[in-house]
C-alpha cells in the first residue's frame, strides 16, 4: 500500500487568495518563554491551503460544511492527468478517459508544478474548470471535482463554475499537491474540518493506491 498525501502545509508563507487574510500563527504560551505548555494560535480563511468548498460558499442559504456527507468525501477517485492543457474545458476533459462511473475526479494540471517549484506568489494564470467543462462532469454523474489550484474557477470569474457545481452539491476540493501522483485509481480519504454552518475549510487529504 502507498500513500500520497497531496495536502499543501499550511504556513505563514502559505499562498493564498488575493484579499484573503495571510495566514498567522502566533504563540499563546510557550514552553520555552517558561509557561505549562505551548499553544498556538491560528487566524486564516476557511478557504486556506488544500480546502473544500460547501454549498454555502456560492449558494444562498444552502449547507455548511459540516454536513458535507463523508460517504462523497472517502471512496474511489480517478487522478486524471490534463498535462498542458490550459483550461479543463469539455473536449479537454472528454479526451482524458476518464472511467465511466467515476463519481470524484482530480485533475493534474501544470498547476502542481508551482506547488513542486515552492513557489510562494499566487499565480493568476493557473488552469481552472469552464463552465462547459463544469457542465460535462455534471452530465457525468461526477460528485466531487478536485483541482490542484486554489480555485476551481478561473480567476477572472469564480462565481459561474462554482455556482453551477455547488448547486448541484457536487464537492469542490481546491489547493490539492498532485505533482508526485501518477494518473490512475485510488482510494481518497479527504476530511475538512467540521466547522459548524461554515461555507468551507481546510482539510487534510490523501490518495491510497
Amino acid at each position: 500500500m502507498k500513500i500520497y498525501d497531496i495536502t499543501l502545509p499550511i504556513s505563514e508563507s502559505s499562498v493564498v487568495w488575493p484579499g484573503d487574510p495571510a495566514v498567522q500563527i502566533g504563540l499563546l504560551s510557550g514552553l520555552e518563554q517558561g509557561d505549562h505548555s505551548t499553544v498556538s494560535q491560528l487566524v486564516m480563511s476557511a478557504h486556506t491551503g488544500t480546502h473544500v468548498d460547501a454549498p454555502k460558499h456560492f449558494i444562498a442559504g444552502a449547507e455548511g460544511v459540516d454536513r458535507l456527507p463523508l460517504d462523497v468525501l472517502i471512496g474511489p477517485a480517478w487522478v486524471a492527468d490534463a498535462g498542458n492543457a490550459s483550461a479543463l474545458t469539455a473536449a479537454v476533459i472528454k479526451g482524458l478517459n476518464i472511467p465511466p462511473g467515476s463519481e470524484r475526479v482530480l485533475f493534474k494540471t501544470r498547476n502542481s508544478q508551482h506547488w513542486a517549484d515552492g513557489e510562494k506568489v499566487f499565480f493568476k494564470s493557473y488552469v481552472a474548470l469552464t463552465i462547459d467543462g463544469a457542465q460535462y462532469l455534471l452530465d457525468a454523474g461526477i460528485r466531487l471535482v478536485g483541482v490542484d489550484y486554489l480555485s476551481v474557477a478561473p480567476f477572472e470569474d469564480t462565481a459561474a463554475v462554482h455556482r453551477l457545481l455547488l448547486g448541484a452539491k457536487v464537492v469542490a476540493l481546491e489547493g490539492l499537491d498532485l505533482s508526485g501522483v501518477p494518473q490512475g485509481e485510488y482510494q481518497l480519504l479527504c476530511l475538512p474540518l467540521k466547522i459548524g454552518d461554515c461555507d468551507g475549510a481546510p482539510a487534510r487529504v490523501v490518495l491510497i493506491e
